[in-house]
């Protein structure tokens, strides 16, 4: 099997670690936060804008293997606040519409950055 380390234009380039990789068919995303490929935080303290910036990263990083969130088939998100769920899946369903992955959410103490409200990971099938 072939493993293509990605790192798509239009995302952040982290220094330690792969944003996406290609194992075969399948794509593995890395957690992505509200940062724009600047590295710098969309939406400081509003969860909506950076879940809107985190779908926009997913979106990113899928059409860099030529997939789209019909190939997803998991996504798990961690937000800090369980006050911020409503709002969470307020704006992803503006995202995920049809064909819905299989998914996990955790509510959890903290992201590497104080002011992250939230973190998705994901996993695609390409044909």
């Amino acid at each position: 099997m072939t493993i293509e380390r990605i790192y798509p234009t239009g995302l952040y380039r982290p220094p330690t670690y792969s944003p996406v990789v290609k194992a075969g068919n399948t794509i593995y995303i890395a957690g992505q936060t509200a940062m724009d490929v600047s590295g710098s935080l969309v939406g400081k303290g509003d969860i909506k804008a950076q879940v809107a910036q985190v779908f926009r990263n997913i979106m990113t990083a899928l059409a860099s293997v030529g997939a789209s969130y019909t190939n997803l088939v998991k996504v798990t998100t961690y937000l800090t606040s369980d006050a911020n769920i409503e709002g969470y899946r307020t704006v992803r369903s503006q995202f995920l519409i049809n064909d819905l992955p299989a998914s996990t959410l955790l509510v959890i103490k903290g992201l590497a950055r104080e002011d992250m409200l939230v973190e998705i990971d994901a996993i695609a099938v390409v044909e």
